[in-house]
């Protein structure tokens, strides 16, 4: 696995690769860092592909633009464009977990002559919805949604930096499927509601032993990344939410026309959001080439690190039927 420094869309972008082949793209989450994808590159390379992850803009070593709305979902698909073009990439394969779920429907759904199949985890296609998101999401007194919490510069920012390892070591936990079924009202949700007088974290556990699917190492790799660029950059994207709303209105309907294959672990903080159940199983109409959705067992949002051998064989099952 090589790292190294790209050039693309204006900005740059700092990649890891592996492997020589058909390309496959893989674009990770919040909050995390192409790290999140060790596994799959090591095992897209050892399969016969060319592996590659960059650390999405406003991450790790990648440029993190100061102007927040510089992160539009159409900057994030100029990006990866880019990247192809960087690379002398023709076509590819693109694979996204979270967010870099949401930029890789983006790229399929604008780019199909690039991107010639897609692998969203965690996030579904959705509709648009009549109203810009932030006037949808839930609101109290007391407490409002994450992604409002969110919307306020310095905010989040000034909690989560406090300290960076034991911040990435809650979100990392508590929205893991070792916290517990999203059945159960007691497993704690980092992506539910926040208190507007303690925070996020506050209601977040301390786990007494790190998750078995990531070490010291790799936990002080990350934060030692996010040490590096600050949470801003990440946190932007959902900043522009009203904004992607308002841009991707000329798409409104405008389905997926590439194969694409849907992964969400059985324990996804998602899946506590009211509705998204029928929303994942009402894909196909946005989606109209999506050939199989899988649930893993146990599994939470971290799905790449959680189920890392699963998720590299749907991959290359996938890509190899392409």
């Amino acid at each position: 696995m090589q790292e190294r420094l790209v050039d693309a869309n204006g900005i740059r972008l700092n990649i890891l690769e592996a492997g020589k082949g058909p390309t496959v793209l893989l674009c990770h989450g919040f909050p995390e860092t192409s790290y999140a994808w060790r596994h799959q590159i090591s095992a897209l390379a050892g399969a016969g592909f060319h592996a590659v992850a960059p650390d999405m803009r406003g991450y790790g070593k990648s440029s993190c633009p100061e102007a927040v709305d510089r992160y539009t979902l159409f900057h994030l698909v100029g990006d990866m464009v880019g990247l192809l073009d960087a690379l002398g990439v023709d076509k590819s394969v693109i694979v996204g977990n979270d967010w870099g779920a949401s930029v890789a429907w983006q790229a399929a759904l604008l780019r199909p002559d690039r991107f010639t199949g897609v692998v969203a985890i965690g996030v579904p296609i959705m509709s648009q919805p009549p109203i810009p998101p932030t006037q949808i999401f839930p609101k109290t007194a007391d407490a409002l949604l994450y992604a409002l919490y969110f919307q306020e510069p310095g905010v989040a920012e000034a909690e989560f930096e406090r300290d960076v390892r034991l911040t990435l070591l809650k979100l990392l936990f508590a929205a893991s499927g070792e916290a517990g079924s999203r059945e159960d009202a007691r497993t704690p949700n980092p992506f539910g509601m926040v208190s507007k007088r303690d925070g996020l974290l506050a209601s977040l556990p301390v786990p007494e032993k790190l998750p078995d699917w990531i070490g010291a190492a790799e936990l002080e790799n990350l934060a030692g990344a996010f040490r590096r660029s600050g949470f801003s950059g990440g946190l932007n994207y959902y900043r522009n939410l009203d904004r992607n709303w308002a841009l991707q209105s000329c798409l409104k309907g405008k389905p997926v026309d590439v194969p694409a294959l849907y992964l969400m672990g059985e324990r996804d903080t998602g899946l506590a959001i009211p509705g998204m159940g029928a929303i994942i199983a009402d894909q196909t109409r946005l989606a109209p080439r999506l050939i199989d959705t899988m649930y893993l067992p146990g599994c939470g949002h971290w799905v790449p690190q959680e189920r890392p051998d699963d998720v590299s064989a749907a991959i290359i099952g996938f890509a190899r039927g392409l």
